[in-house]
């Protein structure tokens, strides 16, 4: 949940870190409705499809209960479980500022919520991809220690310039990342598990790349944001994840400077594929 290119002084309003009051009392019955419309939707649709750390991360937190999620009431949970909160920014962060909660075990989200008449689709991240997607996954004791270690990468990546890198780590793990699991792939990204579209087409659609995680070539490969993934990375757990995190990162950061990019829908003779995409869905869109 991070921004460039804005003033690294916080908005009105908001404290040195970015901080606000969630403001719990005053969303409204409608914006109420939408989270109950959108958490209903999704929880039918994810069962067989997402991780069970996710799904018993959902159950652990009681996110349905009484509409939009009180942050005061899952905190005292989250924390208990693994030592994480959740607090509420204005929106988008600088990213010094997102690392640094990350490090401290504190998540950032966003409080407002989308309207009704866009339930499919947010432009900027609201508090139900933020919290329906992303939180869940905190109350696993090894997510949780590889969010923490990714904001403390994100520290030393920003001093070492390659800041590039490590968010294409964050975007195909954290955001759209896929588990192999006894059961067949899962989903545990944030940005597939809070999207009704994008849980059915990362799963069942043949036009995307499916392809083992390997962590120097996730750190090759652009991605996109405006539309579904031409390829998605899969983790055979999250202690390979966690343990990926801990390795030094800056002997990748040396060799990748002299490395190509990898293009998006590409794959090479070194993948370990589990679907070789067609790449149809993506031909048939219009240029970005």
């Amino acid at each position: 949940m991070t921004a460039d290119g804005f003033s690294k002084a916080p908005p009105p309003g908001a404290r040195p870190d970015w901080t606000i009051d969630q403001g719990w009392d005053a969303y409204t019955p409608a914006e109420h409705r939408v989270w109950t419309t959108l958490y209903e939707r999704q929880v039918r649709l994810l069962e067989g499809r997402a991780a069970d750390p996710f799904l018993k991360g959902l159950e652990a937190l009681d996110l349905h209960r009484a509409g939009i999620p009180d942050f005061r009431r899952i905190n005292a949970e989250l924390d208990r479980l693994t030592g994480w909160t959740v607090v509420a920014v204005p929106g988008l962060v600088p990213d010094d500022v997102f690392f640094d909660h990350l490090a401290a075990r504190r998540f950032p989200a966003g409080q407002f919520i989308r309207a009704a008449d866009e339930l499919d689709y947010t432009e900027a991240p609201d508090i139900f991809h933020d919290v329906f997607g992303h939180v869940p996954m905190l109350t696993d004791p090894t997510f949780a220690d590889y969010m923490q270690a990714y904001g403390k990468g994100g520290q030393r990546a920003g001093r070492m310039d390659r800041l590039h890198n490590l968010a294409r780590l964050y975007w195909y793990t954290v955001e759209f990342g896929l588990m192999e699991t006894p059961a067949g792939l899962r989903i545990y990204g944030a940005g597939i598990v809070s999207s009704k579209a994008e849980s059915i087409f990362a799963l069942d659609d043949p036009s995307p790349n499916r392809l083992g995680f390997d962590l120097e070539r996730v750190m090759r490969t652009p991605y996109r944001i405006d539309d579904f993934q031409q390829t998605y990375f899969v983790i055979p757990s999250l202690q390979a994840l966690l343990d990926a995190s801990r390795r030094d990162f800056a002997p990748i950061y040396s060799r990748l400077e002299t490395l190509p990019d990898v293009p998006i829908e590409a794959v090479l003779d070194s993948d370990a594929v589990i679907t070789r995409g067609t790449q149809e869905y993506a031909r048939n869109q219009p240029p970005p």
